[in-house]
């Protein structure tokens, strides 16, 4: 099976290549060839081209036909629609990467379900996954694009620490100092590592029945915020100070911040993978976090220039510790 992926060197998209490459897929990988902390594996071609310059892509891929496209950064309603173009004809099935926090926030209901609402009022990130999938589905319906459309949630790998400000909260951790949690830290939280999605992935690539649908791609290993941190707090060994702060007193401290809370981490989410396995039936998360947190440390802690400290995100926790500290 030929299959090409636009991107493949990032944290999601890395362990999919590497586990396509292993089971025999004939992986192409569309790049400008920019360095990248994920090096592709062996065996992959790549072809050297800008998908945002049309006519890069085309010089690029003439001569190509594919089972499969997956585009790995598409963001935008004009990404997604320059992509129909381009491969039209030239793909059995085109596989969009979306978003799990495009899925009805807050929910009305759990487990989340593939049919369950998708309305995100408050980022505009998931809204415009949204238009894409809603482009998508247009387009599948009108004149047959074989589009699949996949849903991540929260998929990290070791070099992403689960906070925003990236090493940060771990800093402030290891300095004995307070951490800022949204809430009361008892909302239910899905982490899911890069290898355990690759697993519901790649059986996905050109499957005939994937197509015009879409799945989620999670873990079944539900954790609250105050775990998730007393797990990283573990792999530092030491002991976390935790500070709860309202997700709309973040926000108002930090916009940015707060678009990503009010947006998909305030609120509660557990997914139901029935769907994934009706396709893939031996699809089985085995990577919990508390593993997950000793390779994000040990990767740290490996060239200590890893550890970048956001500055201005430091001071917005102390002063919403100064003010939220009991």
């Amino acid at each position: 099976m030929k299959v090409l992926f636009i991107g493949g060197s990032g944290i999601i998209s890395s362990a999919c290549s590497s586990l396509a490459v292993r089971r025999g897929i004939d992986l192409h990988v569309l790049n400008r060839g920019t360095s990248t902390a994920r090096p592709l594996p062996d065996g992959v071609t790549v072809l050297r081209g800008d998908i945002r310059d049309p006519d890069s892509a085309r010089a690029a891929l003439a001569g190509h036909t594919f089972d499969a496209v997956v585009d790995w950064v598409a963001f935008t309603t004009d990404h997604v629609q320059a992509d129909i173009e381009l491969f039209r004809g030239r793909t059995g099935q085109y596989v969009f990467i979306s978003s799990a926090s495009a899925y009805q926030t807050p929910p009305a209901r759990l487990p989340v379900v593939e049919s369950s609402p998708l309305r995100n009022p408050f980022w505009q990130y998931s809204r415009d996954k949204i238009a894409c999938e809603d482009l998508l589905v247009r387009q599948y319906r009108d004149e047959g694009f074989p589009a699949t459309i996949v849903r991540p949630s929260h998929t990290y790998d070791r070099t992403l620490v689960p906070f925003d400000g990236g090493w940060t909260a771990m800093a402030r951790m290891r300095q004995g100092r307070e951490v800022v949690i949204h809430g009361d830290g008892a909302s239910l939280w899905t982490l899911t590592h890069h290898e355990d999605f690759a697993k519901g992935f790649v059986p996905l690539l050109g499957h005939p029945r994937a197509v015009g649908d879409v799945f989620h791609i999670t873990s079944d290993d539900v954790l609250t915020w105050n775990q998730i941190a007393g797990h990283l707090a573990a792999a530092l060994g030491v002991q976390p100070k935790l500070v709860h702060v309202p997700s709309d007193a973040i926000a108002a401290a930090d916009p940015e911040w707060g678009a990503g809370l009010l947006g998909d981490k305030t609120h509660s989410m557990v997914f139901d993978n029935s769907k994934l396995r009706t396709l893939v039936p031996d699809y089985v998360a085995t990577i919990p976090f508390h593993a997950g947190a000793r390779e994000i440390v040990a990767w740290f802690d490996e060239d200590p220039s890893r550890q970048v400290v956001d500055e201005r995100l430091d001071k917005v926790m102390d002063d919403l510790v100064a003010r939220y500290r009991i």
